[in-house]
């Protein structure tokens, strides 16, 4: 057989496709001491071993096939992929809203890359459409490629050159902007920009995919879909983050930048609301506030930006028998904030005590959030709390972590005065602070308790 059909196969797994008879792009059914499974081999990747075959089986997914485990592969057709989406130039309607999407990246913006197996950030903006063109119904859409990085690259440079595309496109008189953007540091740049954005005049709509566009179990349309809608009709002028609400295609939901978290690997319906209810939910035929209080879209088309950012910043995880040293380290690299995320009502073991001590005399703000995600830092309560805030740890209510790590570093780019720094953390922007929780704001079901059983069955999840 011609060795080009076999696309980078060698070794171990050449030889097994070579006995079968199969070939890269072929659609198999290949039989396993492990089941029987259906799909089309792909490529090798360069980076992977000899002894597995990668099959993309028709849920989407990839799998690796150990060739040991192989008893036979049949092929049932072939035809090869093309994963490249060509690029349209986007049309212009009358009457519908002028909205900017800024791609950063991520998988909404991305394809299978099958030299390596990854994914990877490959489509334009421009091939966005190619793949939705719904979009077209929605908006007219201006797009601009600002990164082309994983989500987990993104950083204070990034979040500085987005606030800067975003006051240039307000000031040109766009009605809403949409930025694309990997999933696992989404919240982040939320954040980020909730803080370095100030009162926007529109919405700002943050909006990722879990699931790759070549996948059929793809998020990437629809999310794309009603993060335009939302950009373009919506009244609630926030920085929001717009993903699916339940794992199904009904509606997405709006989170404000400041209170939202990724809180699973995979799932579509990833992102919650944390302490609060989100702001509303969209479909691509309009938005349902949940909220009765948000910022109201204007058309004064001004705004104002703190674009900074220190990156002398950290975040401290508090585990059992966790000891100084590590503070110390911190101390000694110069860093000039610390988040601590404690235990249960914001707490850390008398070990630390030195390195807080020492801390708070060499002028490092310490700040305390808890791990248990929901519910309120209460350093009052117990002796540990108390003493702790005599040496310097300043209780941050009930801001998610990753948030008061954000408003850290950008309180510490504008300031390093430690009574300022205190105020403008202590001072609730953007609901990052809320003087309650809701009831509704705390709901984590246990399975296989029969009431939850019942819920479950009769509603979606």
């Amino acid at each position: 057989m011609n060795e080009d059909i076999f696309q980078g196969y060698k070794g171990k797994a050449l030889a097994t496709l070579k006995k079968y008879g199969a070939r890269v792009w072929a659609q198999v059914e290949a039989e396993t001491s492990r089941g029987k499974f259906e799909g089309t081999i792909l490529p090798r990747a360069e980076n992977t071993d000899d002894e597995h075959i990668v099959l993309k089986i028709i849920t989407g997914y990839n799998v690796g096939l150990d060739i040991n485990t192989i008893t036979n592969i049949r092929e049932t057709g072939y035809k090869k992929a093309n994963y490249q989406i060509p690029e349209k130039a986007f049309p212009v309607t009358k009457g519908l809203p002028h909205v900017k999407l800024f791609g950063t990246g991520g998988t909404i913006a991305s394809r299978l890359d099958y030299r390596t197996g990854a994914v990877i950030p490959a489509f334009s903006p421009g091939e966005l459409y190619g793949a939705v063109p719904e979009l077209a119904e929605i908006c007219n859409l201006d797009t601009e490629k600002v990164f082309a990085v994983f989500s987990e690259n993104m950083g204070p440079k990034q979040y500085i050159s987005l606030a800067h595309a975003i006051k240039k496109e307000i000031e040109k008189g766009i009605d809403g902007i949409v930025i694309g953007h990997g999933t696992d540091t989404l919240q982040h740049t939320a954040a980020a920009l909730s803080y370095m954005i100030i009162n926007p005049p529109i919405p700002i709509v943050l909006v990722g995919s879990q699931r790759s566009s070549d996948r059929p179990s793809s998020d990437a349309a629809l999310n794309l879909m009603h993060a335009m809608y939302t950009a373009g009709n919506s009244d609630i002028a926030e920085v929001m983050v717009c993903m699916f609400g339940p794992t199904s295609d009904e509606y997405a939901l709006l989170h404000r930048g400041t209170r939202v978290r990724k809180m699973h690997s995979s799932y579509r319906s990833t992102f919650r609301t944390i302490g609060d209810i989100p702001v509303a939910s969209v479909t691509r035929k309009g938005v349902i506030p949940m909220k009765k209080e948000y910022n109201h879209r204007r058309k004064e088309m001004e705004v104002e930006i703190k674009p900074f950012f220190s990156d002398k910043v950290t975040m401290l995880y508090y585990y059992t028998g966790m000891k100084p040293d590590i503070m110390h380290s911190m101390i000694d690299q110069g860093y000039k904030g610390i988040v601590i995320i404690g235990t249960g009502l914001g707490h850390v073991n008398t070990e630390l005590y030195p390195a807080l001590e020492r801390a708070q005399k060499e002028g490092v703000n310490v700040f305390m959030t808890v791990q248990t995600i929901w519910g309120y830092v209460h350093m009052f309560v117990y002796d540990t709390g108390r003493d702790m805030m005599a040496k310097g740890v300043v209780p941050l209510a009930n801001m998610l972590p990753e948030t008061a790590y954000i408003k850290l570093g950008w309180t510490l780019g504008q300031t390093e005065n430690p009574e300022k720094v205190k105020e403008i953390m202590l001072t609730p922007m953007n609901s990052d602070i809320t003087e309650r929780e809701p009831y509704n704001g705390y709901l984590v079901y246990q399975g296989g308790v029969p009431e939850v059983e019942e819920f479950i069955r009769k509603v979606h999840k």
